[in-house]
């Protein structure tokens, strides 16, 4: 049998992106030859981001989308140097990807893993697992506004931000989280909403969310406030299965989300093209930590678990498991990250993650 080879666009970018992207890769390697022949990576290692910048002034090379486009999927690091202002770095490399590729569907699971102590009380004693599903294309997050009459001199300038929502964005990202809730075990799927404000953006996705609803009468369903979701979120998560909200909403509940699971260090996130149109991005929650890049102690186990979800996009779907059981197996050791109340640093975590996988596979 002919060896599936799956090429993949690395772009470790800023700060711990650099370290966090190559402990990915390493496991992603270990899961290849642990495979038989059956599939290997093909890795190529772009430059971007912000020490680009500094050289070319530009975050990623002119033709950037054009060669990315020739990649089965993207592996990310993290984006931001303060060489660069956050905005700039931003929209110039990361949202210039999921922007022109029509990554419209952001998942981030919110994982509690064995070992690590969660703020939150409740999930001591309740079996807690829910995934957000943001919507990456349009929202608050579409880019378009402006700032204007600066010339009118200091305190006189006016900025627009405008949200957009279009009922094709709204119905689709819908639809993906239905799909979703159909897979698992609670099948629910809870919709956040701000519609009570914003009455015409907000109402519009309460409309399509009941009209989609509709086709899966299977599905239990909830429409949620913002803030009410933000409460849900530590008072009752053992209610939660399926999440989805709009890009600036997602954006922030599956960081409170990985919070209360331990730290931004362990979260992962896939921005999917689910019509395969173009190359999906797989990357960690967190950014590029510049008070800690460089002195190994970087978190890896956000970038190993999004190199989980891309497992699971290429339908290696046992292997993407076996991923997640060695991260289990790993923290449940106490292989752990200062970030997360251990003292591994990021190669030992990464190391104990690797045996993990070797020992399952071990003859007893």
């Amino acid at each position: 049998m002919a060896t599936q080879t799956f090429n993949i666009a690395s772009i470790p970018a800023d700060g711990v992106g650099k370290e966090v992207v190559a402990a990915g890769r390493r496991v992603l390697d270990v899961i290849a030859e642990q495979s038989g022949g059956q599939f290997t990576f093909n890795w190529e290692e772009l430059p971007w981001g912000c020490g680009y910048y500094e050289k070319t002034g530009k975050m990623m090379a002119d033709d950037g989308l054009e060669t990315l486009k020739n990649f089965d999927a993207i592996y990310f690091g993290a984006v931001g140097w303060e060489n660069v202002p956050d905005h700039i770095s931003l929209w110039g490399l990361r949202l210039k990807i999921t922007q022109n590729f029509d990554q419209w569907a952001n998942i981030r699971p919110v994982k509690f893993l064995p070992g690590i102590e969660s703020p939150l009380r409740k999930a001591d004693n309740t079996e807690l697992d829910w995934v957000v599903v943001r919507e990456n294309s349009e929202g608050e997050y579409a880019g378009l506004g402006g700032r204007n009459l600066s010339g009118r001199g200091p305190g006189n300038e006016v900025a627009l931000q405008t949200a957009l929502f279009t009922e094709k964005g709204c119905e689709r990202i819908m639809r993906f989280a239905f799909d979703l809730a159909r897979t698992r075990t609670v099948k629910k799927v809870s919709s956040v909403t701000k519609s009570n404000a914003q009455q015409y953006g907000m109402v519009l996705w309460d409309d399509v969310f009941k009209r989609v609803a509709l086709d899966y009468p299977d599905v239990t369903t909830e429409s949620v406030l913002v803030d009410a979701m933000s409460a849900k979120f530590v008072l009752h998560p053992e209610e939660l299965s399926v999440v989805v909200a709009s890009n600036l909403n997602a954006d922030i509940l599956s960081d409170l989300g990985s919070a209360l699971a331990g730290s931004l260090g362990i979260a992962a996130s896939a921005n999917l093209n689910p019509e395969r149109r173009f190359p999906s991005m797989f990357e960690p929650v967190h950014g590029s930590a510049p008070d800690i890049a460089g002195k190994g102690i970087s978190n890896p186990i956000g970038a190993i678990a999004s190199a989980a979800l891309m497992l699971d996009h290429f339908g290696l779907h046992d292997e993407a498991r076996r991923v997640e059981a060695a991260i289990e197996t790993a923290t449940g050791s106490g292989a752990l990250t200062r970030d997360i109340g251990g003292a591994s640093n990021t190669d030992e975590v990464t190391e104990a993650i690797v045996h993990a996988l070797q020992t399952a596979l071990a003859p007893a």
